[in-house]
């Protein structure tokens, strides 16, 4: 167990099964940080960020489906290029919600009854590695709820509105979390139905696991595993997936 993992107080379950396990892949959003940029489907070295996303979870042996959930009007184009790029794991295209959550809750009930675990991943985050998705699903084998998050390198401020420091919090014992979050299919669905009213509440899957009473346990992410969320982010992410391309 690493100092990352110590720092969150867990619950182990009496169960270590190998069950199917789905990836819900969020590709929706206003991209409003974006200058105008559609950052899921803006080409990174010529392939969209949503579809290198979806790549990272149809490389994984660990998983077995992909259901990719984008808003109405990119449906088609969703479809035509899960077709192009061979994406032959993605089972569902399915309408997104209101906000993120909700979006969420729409992938959800694409979800099988069989399906033992299912992975919630932002269509954002291009750089997951396989490594990383095996990590979480491996937690959750073992765990009710599992996120994977890196520690903060930079000192953390609270500020007021007008600019004034309130504190500076201990960043030991603050970490950044990210995605992919993995979590027993039937814990999720019955924690996301009782809040299903107060889904814009919520920032990340995991919040939804603590707000009715459970708890998280966490695993190394990456501090590649970056979020494209401003049109600057573009450029690192070129950087990156040259990178990716030399190993």
């Amino acid at each position: 167990m690493t100092e990352l993992q110590t720092k969150i107080r867990i619950t182990e379950l009496n169960n270590s099964d190998n069950g199917k396990a789905v990836a819900i892949i969020v590709c929706g959003g206003s991209s409003s940080r974006m200058k105008g940029v559609d950052k899921m489907f803006a080409p990174i070295l010529g392939v969209p960020v949503a579809i290198r996303s979806v790549l990272k979870f149809q490389n994984s042996p660990v998983i077995d489906g992909i259901i990719v959930v984008t808003r109405e009007e990119k449906v088609l184009e969703v479809q035509r290029l899960c077709k192009e790029y061979g994406l032959n794991k993605v089972t569902d295209i399915v309408v997104g919600g209101k906000c993120r959550q909700e979006s969420v809750y729409n992938g959800l009930k694409a979800v099988s009854d069989d399906v033992a675990y299912v992975l919630i991943h932002d269509g954002a985050r291009p750089f997951v590695t396989v490594d990383c998705i095996e990590r979480v699903l491996d937690g959750a084998t073992k765990y009710m709820a599992v996120t994977c998050a890196v520690p903060l390198k930079d000192t953390v401020k609270q500020v007021e509105k007008n600019g004034l420091v309130v504190s500076t919090p201990d960043r030991g014992s603050l970490c950044a979390v990210q995605t992919p979050q993995a979590f027993r299919t039937e814990l999720y669905k019955s924690c996301i139905d009782v809040l299903k009213d107060r889904l814009e509440d919520f920032t990340d899957d995991c919040s939804i696991i603590e707000a009715a009473g459970h708890e998280v346990y966490v695993v190394d992410g990456d501090y590649s595993n970056i979020k494209i969320t401003t049109a600057e982010d573009l450029d690192f992410a070129e950087i990156l997936a040259k990178g990716e391309e030399q190993q």
